[in-house]
C-alpha cells in the first residue's frame, strides 16, 4: 500500500538548529504529530521543537507548554465552562511564539482554537501551516471568508478535498491519511483473548465513547443499559473500551458499578489486538470508524451531544452523513444512530443484527477495503512523510515570497 522504506536522502538535510513550533488539541492530532516530528526528524535530526502536545508528542521530545487536555473539549454548550481557561491558553501559546520566533508553525486540525492562535500570530513573521483541512465542505462553508490569510499551506487528509478548496480560492495539498499508518492490521485476536481472559469463542464487541470528557459521560451512560439488554440475548457478550490514557480514568470511574466489568484498553497495540478480536463494534463518529475500517471491524455509528448543539449542527450540517467512512463511500455503508436515534434499544438491536447478519458484516468489510483505497497519499510516501516534505518545502520559501504570494488568497 505504502512505501515503508527509509527516507533519508528523499529529501535535502537542511540547516541545523531550526524551530519548529507545533500544535495538537486532541488524541487524534495527537498521534498525527508524533508521527509527522518523526518524519522530521528521520530527514532532519537536529530540527527542534516547541508547542503543545500529549503523550505522543512528548515522547518524541516535545516539552508541552501545557496540558494538551485543556483544549480537547467539543460543541457549543460544552465549551461555554471552559472560555476562560481557553482565552489564557490562547495568550500563552502566542507568547511563547513571541518569544521562540520559530521557523514554522504548525497547528494539526483543533480549529477552534488552531485559527484563532494562528490569526493572533498573524502580525508574526513566521511561516504558518495548517494540517487537517476544516471540514467547512460538511458544514458552516461560510466560514471560509475568515480564513483568508490564516495560513501559508494547508494539508488535506482526503482526497475530495483539494479541489473543494481550489474552487474557493485555497490552495491545500493531499497529503493522505494518518490512518494508514496506525498499525491496526497488525492487531493479533488471539494474545488480546489470553490477555484478556476471555474465551475464544466469546462475542467481543467494541465501544468508542469518544476521546474528550465532554462526550464520554454522555455515550457511557446509554452503552450500561444497551449492554443490559444485549446480556440476555448473548450472555457470554464481552464489552471493550478502547480509551486515551487521559481518559481510561474517567472511564474506569463511569463503569465501576456496571453489572459486568468491560475489559478497558488504554495500550496501542492492546488496542488493535481488540479490534482483531471484535466482531462488532458501536463507535462515536470521526477518525475512530477509519480505524475500526482498517481492521474491518463492522460497526453502526452513534453521537448525543447537549441537546442546543444538536439542533445547531443539524441546521448547519450540509453533508448527509456524519460517518466519514458513509461521507467517503457516498452511501450508507454503516448505520448511523444519532441523537433521539441513540437509545440503549435501538443501539442494542443493531448490535444484535451486526452480530447475526453474515450478508451485512461482509457488505462492510468489502466497502471498507474500497474507502481504504482512497486515502492513500501521494507517490508512495507514507502520510507523515507526505506532510513532513510540505513542511521542509514551506521552510525553504522566504517569507516575502509568501507574503507577495498571498496579494487576497491563501496558498
Amino acid at each position: 500500500m505504502v512505501n515503508e522504506a527509509p527516507i533519508a536522502g528523499e529529501v535535502p538535510l537542511y540547516h541545523h538548529g531550526r524551530v519548529i513550533w507545533i500544535l495538537a488539541g486532541e488524541a487524534s492530532g495527537d498521534s498525527i504529530g508524533a508521527r509527522l516530528m518523526q518524519a522530521l526528524h528521520r530527514i532532519d535530526p537536529m530540527l527542534v521543537f516547541a508547542g503543545v502536545g500529549g503523550g505522543r508528542m512528548e515522547a518524541r521530545g516535545l516539552r508541552s507548554l501545557f496540558p494538551m487536555s485543556d483544549l480537547s473539549v467539543m460543541g457549543f454548550m460544552e465549551i461555554l465552562p471552559r472560555v476562560r481557561l481557553l482565552s489564557q491558553r490562547l495568550l500563552e501559546a502566542e507568547q511563547d511564539i513571541e518569544l521562540r520566533r520559530p521557523d514554522i508553525v504548525i497547528t494539526i486540525d483543533s480549529p477552534g482554537f488552531s485559527f484563532r492562535l494562528l490569526k493572533r500570530i498573524s502580525k508574526l513573521d513566521v511561516r504558518r501551516l495548517h494540517y487537517v483541512a476544516p471540514q467547512v465542505w460538511a458544514w458552516r462553508e461560510g466560514r471560509l471568508r475568515k480564513y483568508k490569510g490564516l495560513w501559508d499551506r494547508l494539508l488535506c487528509l482526503f482526497p475530495f478535498e483539494p479541489a473543494w478548496f481550489a474552487e474557493r480560492g485555497f490552495g491545500a495539498r493531499f497529503v493522505g491519511h494518518p490512518v494508514l499508518q496506525s498499525g491496526v492490521p497488525n492487531g493479533d485476536a488471539q494474545r488480546f483473548h489470553k490477555r484478556h481472559d476471555i474465551k475464544p469463542d466469546s462475542p467481543v464487541l467494541v465501544l468508542m465513547p469518544g476521546s474528550r470528557a465532554s462526550e464520554v459521560p454522555k455515550l457511557l451512560p446509554v452503552f450500561e443499559k444497551m449492554l443490559t439488554i444485549l446480556w440476555q440475548r448473548f450472555p457470554d457478550l464481552q464489552p471493550v473500551i478502547p480509551a486515551t490514557a487521559a481518559m481510561a480514568p474517567l472511564v474506569k470511574k463511569l463503569v465501576k458499578r456496571w453489572s459486568v466489568h468491560p475489559s478497558i484498553v488504554a495500550d496501542t497495540q492492546d488496542k488493535h489486538d481488540a479490534f482483531a478480536a471484535a466482531d462488532c463494534a458501536l463507535t462515536k463518529s470521526g477518525t475512530s470508524t477509519l480505524e475500526l475500517a482498517m481492521g474491518r471491524v463492522p460497526m453502526a455509528v452513534t453521537y448525543k451531544v447537549n441537546p442546543f448543539s444538536a439542533i445547531m449542527a443539524r441546521l448547519l450540517v450540509r453533508v448527509p452523513y456524519v460517518a466519514m467512512v458513509n461521507i467517503l463511500a457516498g452511501r450508507e455503508v454503516v448505520p448511523e444512530l444519532l441523537q433521539e436515534n441513540c437509545t440503549p434499544q435501538k443501539l442494542a438491536d443493531e448490535v444484535t443484527s451486526l452480530l447475526t447478519d453474515e450478508k451485512k458484516r461482509a457488505a462492510q468489510k468489502e466497502a471498507f477495503a474500497d474507502i481504504l483505497a482512497l486515502l492513500e497519499g501521494p507517490g508512495n510516501d507514507l502520510p507523515a512523510v507526505a506532510a513532513a516534505k510540505q513542511v521542509l518545502e514551506l521552510m525553504e520559501i522566504p517569507l516575502e515570497t509568501l507574503q507577495a504570494e498571498k496579494h487576497g488568497r491563501v496558498a
